[in-house]
């Protein structure tokens, strides 16, 4: 019966800090299994640092890596899932460059998908982490899983090992830009949940920012959720059934005291830009959901690949750790 492979996947974007050390720290772990052969694709989103440098290295001396450059800056979505679907394991682990994601948990990862769990899903019961930054996500966690129509998995960043038909399911998806962690909920096949401290960035700063995390959000509720859609249909009702209650009560008013009634500025004011509000927020809130549909039906490539590195290769047995498990391996083969 032949070896199986297992398929690690890492996107990243200027991580000249971390890159080499994710490698070392993940053939170190394969080595020691020993019983599977292994392949290590590396995803840049055009770097504008020395990481695609260092890749290159490192693949010339180890044909076991595998590096894709795309043309552009193709976002943190697209790029992940475009290196997703070019594995060829029975299983594929996902795990970030800036070594939060423990390369040590491989192992643990590997015993559960042995003991049949289709899916082993990496959950962060620490992060070291501000406490508003913690609350925010911890919110956001709680207003997903009361929007969402399927069970969803706070704190789950999309680290874990999935089995290859789990690959394949979110293939056939074809999806141009979708909510990884929303279709692993979808899917439904067994799995397990291992829990685990995340640890500080080691090196160079995280390439999160407001509009990411914003759009990962809303990402999150309008594919996972139509209660937003729903909410604004029911606004409008409650805001409908609201302005005839005034106008009835200020008829009333009108009627009992005509000959000293008077209507004041600000309630018609603050009435004015509470029910614009309103109306912005419902636009809003369609806008997003009309901003999906556009990205389904643009039919555009996932990512456009600048050039490939060692694909040529069938994923091998790792190389023998250097005394010490520092440096990297003497380049004996060229890649193709």
């Amino acid at each position: 019966m032949p070896m199986k492979a297992i398929s690690v996947m890492t996107p990243c974007y200027n991580e000249e800090g971390n890159i080499e050390e994710v490698y070392l720290r993940v053939r170190n772990v394969m080595a020691q299994l020993g019983r599977y052969r292994y392949e290590h694709i590396f995803i840049d989103n055009q770097s504008r640092d020395r990481t695609v440098e260092i890749l290159k290295r490192i693949a010339s001396a180890d044909s076991n890596v595998k590096l894709i450059v795309n043309a552009r800056n193709f976002g943190h979505i697209r790029s992940p899932i475009h290196a997703l679907y070019q594995t060829t394991g029975d299983a594929v682990i996902g795990m970030v460059a800036d070594l939060q994601d423990p390369p040590e948990m491989i192992p643990d990862l590997i015993r559960e998908w042995e003991r049949g769990f289709s899916m082993v899903l990496c959950i962060r019961n620490a992060r070291e982490e501000n406490r508003l930054m913690l609350w925010i996500r911890g919110k956001y966690y709680q207003l997903v899983h009361r929007l969402s129509e399927i069970e969803t998995f706070d704190g789950f960043s999309g680290f874990g090992l999935y089995d290859r038909r789990v690959v394949d399911i979110v293939r056939s998806c074809n999806d141009p830009y979708p909510y990884f962690r929303g279709l692993i909920a979808e899917i439904g096949l067994p799995h397990t949940i291992i829990r685990y401290g995340q640890p500080k960035r080691k090196s160079g700063i995280t390439k999160n920012n407001f509009y990411t995390l914003y759009d990962m959000a809303m990402l999150g509720i309008t594919s996972l959720s139509k209660v937003p859609l729903r909410l604004v249909t029911f606004s409008g009702f409650v805001c409908a059934i609201l302005c005839a209650l005034v106008a009835l009560g200020y008829l009333a008013y009108k009627l009992l005291y005509w000959n000293r009634f008077s209507v004041g500025v600000a309630p018609l004011v603050i009435g004015i830009f509470f029910f614009s509000s309103i109306q912005l927020i419902s636009v809003g809130i369609l806008g997003e959901y009309i901003g999906a549909i556009y990205t389904q039906v643009q039919k555009r490539p996932m990512v456009v690949e600048r050039e490939r590195v060692n694909f040529g290769c069938e994923p091998g047995l790792p190389l023998a750790s250097p005394a010490g498990g520092e440096g990297l391996p003497t380049p004996t083969r060229k890649a193709s």
